[in-house]
């Protein structure tokens, strides 16, 4: 071509030049549309996770190659250097809690080559969301489970997101979207427990609330007046008592609360512990459980049953959730689907509720 030649036509005015889109290197989410699969299917196989199907891993590996894409070392951060770890994160003033969710949470893992790591924290500590994310970083999770209180924290939620890192929040309302969530229904649990005492003829009745900071509290309040509300029945600003979800506070609540004249015939406490207080306060003022005032609590923790008079109490499906929750999490295929129904607060009815004296 002479120096006077003309440049060559493009064959389209508005095409890229060849050497610009060669240029364009593809992106995980040009993987998963090639695939036909999800960007965190793709990620899963980037990573070695056991969890996807052959004939998927074997699709997606033959896209990769013929597009030559090469995850960025940048942009895939944290996700790309995860071992095979669980994290619990919790903030709950009852052990028994812990337990049995940790235990759900080894049930749902067992087999899958996972091990679980937990990691208490205080909330309410200016450097709470450091402190998870150097936990998250330094034991280079693959997800974490946050429990409430910790689930209710938006920053917590945004900060995990912001590094990759998966996780499902276990709340009492969905505050996410249903892929990150489980949610326990602690109101209704409130609301059978109004329906079960006013069945039994109670309408001066007590409560004794879990601590502020906590959602659930709000929500097994709530219930219960949405179910003394359906029944015509007031819950009286006087007949409220503030408590922490600790048998010391249960015993002072008790104690409160049964100074009252008239005295109320029954009493929810928000969780077992507090109830199993409320047993101990009534014994102190000489009073009879269930003759003189009912006693209903929530959870149906070990404590429900091996106190006098078992207590009535409404069963949260903890292990099951925590289970659930694992399984979500790591889970492929039917794994993480199951029906949420069995996850439902249930009513256990035993000896420390009956009819109001006469």
């Amino acid at each position: 071509m002479s120096r006077s030649d003309p440049p060559a036509p493009r064959s389209g005015s508005d095409d890229p030049p060849e050497t610009e889109r060669s240029r364009r290197r593809p992106t995980i989410n040009d993987i998963a549309r090639l695939a036909g699969v999800s960007k965190k299917t793709v990620s899963r196989v980037i990573n070695a996770s056991p969890f996807v199907q052959q004939e998927t891993r074997e699709r997606i590996e033959a896209v990769i190659a013929e597009t030559g894409y090469a995850p960025d070392p940048q942009a895939r951060g944290l996700a790309f250097r995860r071992s095979f770890l669980i994290g619990l994160i919790y903030d709950n003033p009852n052990p028994q809690y812990v337990v049995n969710m940790q235990l759900g949470l080894l049930d749902g893992m067992r087999g899958s080559g996972f091990e679980l790591v937990v990691h208490p924290c205080d909330r309410s500590s200016p450097s709470f969301l450091a402190d998870m994310r150097s936990f998250v970083e330094r034991q280079k999770l693959y997800g974490v489970v946050l429990t409430p209180s910790v689930s209710e924290d938006e920053g917590a939620a945004q900060l995990l997101a912001d590094i990759g890192c998966e996780y499902i929040r276990i709340a009492s309302v969905e505050l996410d979207h249903t892929d990150h969530m489980i949610v326990s229904h602690d109101r209704l649990g409130g609301r059978e427990a109004a329906l079960h005492l006013l069945d039994l003829g109670h309408t001066r009745v007590a409560f004794i609330a879990g601590p502020d900071s906590f959602r659930s509290s709000h929500e097994r309040k709530g219930g219960f007046v949405d179910g003394l509300t359906e029944r015509g029945v007031t819950l009286p600003d006087g007949h409220i008592y503030q408590g922490a979800y600790t048998f010391e506070s249960g015993i002072e609540g008790g104690e409160a609360l049964l100074k009252l004249n008239p005295r109320p015939t029954a009493i929810f406490a928000g969780n077992d512990e507090m109830a199993a207080g409320v047993l101990h306060a009534a014994r102190r003022a000489g009073l009879d459980v269930p003759k003189d005032v009912s006693v209903i609590g929530f959870d149906d923790f070990q404590i429900a049953s091996r106190v006098w008079p078992a207590l009535t109490t409404m069963r949260a499906p903890t292990r099951e959730i925590g289970k659930m929750a694992a399984e979500k999490l790591i889970g492929s295929g039917e794994r993480g689907k199951r029906d949420a129904k069995d996850m439902l607060p249930s009513l256990v009815v035993r000896e420390s509720t009956a009819k109001p004296p006469a």
